[in-house]
């Protein structure tokens, strides 16, 4: 199997399908979020490099980005491909992934704005354990209700900002990969195992 892309808007439930999908095909994740992290923990040549960017407020460029991804695809595990979370989001960053790797699919979880707000400004977390609750889905136990914050990049103004940059950059980047034939859309405003399954369906 050739490597897959799973994107969607922030709040779609990437991270419990990305598991999903790695369980049931052997590839191992790719989140250039991770990557990013470990390599500035590891203080390597590159990680110290996207410090600089980061620290000025800018975006890593995608040279970059795209230098760390050829270093991950070459270690054992990632032999008959990986699972892209997060990447591409530009065609450009498409158009130079596909130098570098096969995609046998792209897998896009589609979730309405709205609703995605319902579920990211109704997220609470335990100040103290970093547990994770919401208002109306996974109501905290009252006993620790004083212990519960709001995270500060969970604010409707900030959600509907990165939705705004989430369509603005990927809608083109659906219509790249539908004219290519390996774009699968699945709707992502379901009861999870409902979504999971329907996934698998298209990994047979």
């Amino acid at each position: 199997m050739s490597s897959i892309v799973l994107f969607g808007p922030p709040g779609a439930g990437k991270g419990t399908q990305a598991a999903a999908i790695m369980e049931k095909t052997g590839l191992p994740q790719v989140s250039t979020g991770d990557m990013l992290r470990l390599a500035l923990s590891n203080r390597t040549e590159l990680g110290l490099e996207a410090k600089g960017y980061m620290e000025a407020g800018k975006l890593v460029p995608d040279e970059l980005i795209l230098s760390l991804i050829q270093e991950r695809l070459k270690e054992d595990d990632a032999a008959g491909g990986v699972l892209f979370d997060g990447f591409p989001r530009t065609i450009p960053q498409a158009e130079s992934l596909s130098e570098i790797t096969e995609l046998s699919m792209v897998i896009s979880i589609e979730v309405p704005d709205d609703n995605i707000i319902e579920r990211i400004v109704g997220r609470r977390m335990d100040s103290e354990t970093g547990d994770i609750y919401h208002i109306k889905f996974k109501p905290a136990p009252s006993e620790i209700e004083n212990r519960l914050v709001q995270r500060k990049d969970d604010t409707e103004e900030t959600v509907r900002s990165r939705l705004d940059a989430y369509h603005s950059q990927t809608a083109t980047l659906a219509d790249y990969y539908a004219d290519m034939g390996i774009l699968k859309k699945v709707d992502g405003d379901r009861e999870i195992i409902e979504v999971t399954n329907s996934i698998f369906n298209l990994l047979v």
